[in-house]
């Protein structure tokens, strides 16, 4: 089983400041179109198949990321969580965005997952690769810090 948390301050200094709005709104376009909002390169498709609910409350999409075709189901916590749960590709369980403010009141953006990868053997090479690959300054808090600085990019733009 991999687990793996980052968590980055929305607004630290220097940067323009995004309200929970804003960087709400950054959050729902990167799950319906990731490849804008990850690192150049990383997901080369994405596209929703399904999605339900006004607002969305759930959408489907499958994407390639990082080489991998997935489909993924996406939850939809309004202004707080976004779920992706695996439902195809080479790992199961889900990775959450969280927005929420910590002990001083500055908001914050969360990465977690529980994942398991389809076909090797828990807590095997393959995961403890995955696990020091996530944890590492090259994984998902990168992501993460990609997705903010595309929020602020939209804002700066009149996008949101």
């Amino acid at each position: 089983m991999i687990y793996s948390t980052a968590t980055i301050p929305v607004n630290p200094a220097g940067e323009t400041p995004l309200t929970r709005a804003q960087a709400w709104a950054g959050l729902v376009m990167k799950a319906r179109d990731a490849r804008q909002f990850l690192p150049p390169g990383l997901c080369t498709r994405c596209e929703v198949v399904e999605e339900s609910g006004t607002p969305t409350t759930h959408l489907v999409r499958e994407a390639t990321i990082a080489g991998d075709d997935l489909r993924e189901i996406i939850a939809f916590e309004h202004a707080h969580k976004v779920s992706f749960f695996q439902a195809a590709g080479p790992r199961e369980g889900v990775i959450v965005n969280e927005l929420f403010e910590d002990a001083e009141g500055a908001l914050q953006l969360r990465f977690y997952c529980y994942l398991g990868l389809r076909g090797k053997a828990p807590g095997g090479p393959e995961e403890q690769a995955e696990q020091a690959w996530m944890d590492s300054d090259g994984g998902y808090r990168t992501a993460l810090l990609s997705t903010l600085g595309r929020t602020r990019a939209l804002l700066e733009e009149g996008r949101i």
